[in-house]
């Protein structure tokens, strides 16, 4: 049984409905409810509560492992794990690991590649679907994205190839200690993701620069401060790792990433 924790969000979502669309024995772990598809169990539990999750681990042989919160006693969840009999760790960390280390994000790495289980870690960098919060009820509301850094590109990646990804990564064999870099095909700057959500909606979008302290203060209601001071020094002076576009995802799943266009097009109704 594969345990998917995170289960209710950009990545652990479609990764639940990908494992059983597949047929595999996929529970889904959150805190609070979730709507999930025909014959996914459901199992609450809260990783600050380290008590609550030998019943969410209980079974499994494979663990999605996904949590932003550096301030997490990790090492009482992968106790937790052990003591589950689970054999297969994918950790969903971020290429911030390597391209600008901190000693959270090495700390936690650390630990899952330390715990004497197989493991395997996934580095993602920024995600297409940030588009949501950050301008949805603009677009929604009068057709405009505001955003900082208008000109400044990076391969941003739908969340869905990391989900794919990670599936592949569970249920199949040969990925044991790798860790993976995971990129789109191509550098994006807001100013294009304002023309590709444009194009998706068939209706202009117009793109207004928005100043890095108000960015900090309106992504302060989805993510903690040292998650949103991270993510807004890499999309404003993004290092040569952070520009590179990753081979990692077309090897794994055998196409291309998923633009940032196509993206647009499947999540056109957000900002309809």
């Amino acid at each position: 049984m594969i345990v998917v924790t995170g289960a209710t969000g950009n990545v652990g979502r479609p990764l639940v409905e990908i494992l059983a669309a597949r047929g595999e024995d996929v529970t889904a772990v959150s805190r609070g409810e979730a709507e999930l598809p025909p014959g996914v169990a459901h199992r609450t539990a809260d990783f600050t509560r380290p008590e609550t999750l030998d019943a969410a681990f209980a079974g499994a042989d494979r663990l999605f492992l996904l949590t932003l919160d550096h301030s997490l006693d990790i090492a009482a969840i992968l106790k937790a794990a052990d003591a589950a009999g689970i054999g297969r760790i994918v950790f969903l960390s971020s290429e911030r690991a390597v391209t600008r280390p901190s000693a959270e994000t090495q700390a936690f790495e650390n630990a899952v590649t330390a715990s004497g289980i197989e493991w395997t870690l996934l580095r993602p960098g920024g995600f297409a679907s940030n588009a949501i919060p950050w301008a949805a009820e603009t677009i929604r509301t009068r057709r405009e994205m505001i955003m900082p850094f208008g000109d400044v590109g990076l391969p941003l990646i739908d969340p869905r190839d990391i989900a794919e990804v990670a599936a592949t990564v569970l249920t199949e064999d040969g990925h044991t200690g790798r860790a993976y870099l995971l990129t789109g095909p191509a550098l994006v700057t807001p100013r294009q993701q304002a023309e590709a959500i444009g194009a998706a909606l068939g209706e202009p979008v117009a793109f207004t620069e928005q100043t890095r302290e108000a960015a900090f203060e309106q992504l302060l209601q989805y993510w903690p401060a040292e998650i949103v001071e991270g993510s807004l020094d890499v999309i404003g002076a993004p290092n040569r790792a952070e520009l590179h576009v990753s081979p990692e995802v077309e090897r794994l799943l055998g196409r291309p990433a998923t633009s940032f266009a196509e993206w647009a097009k499947r999540n056109a109704a957000a900002f309809r």
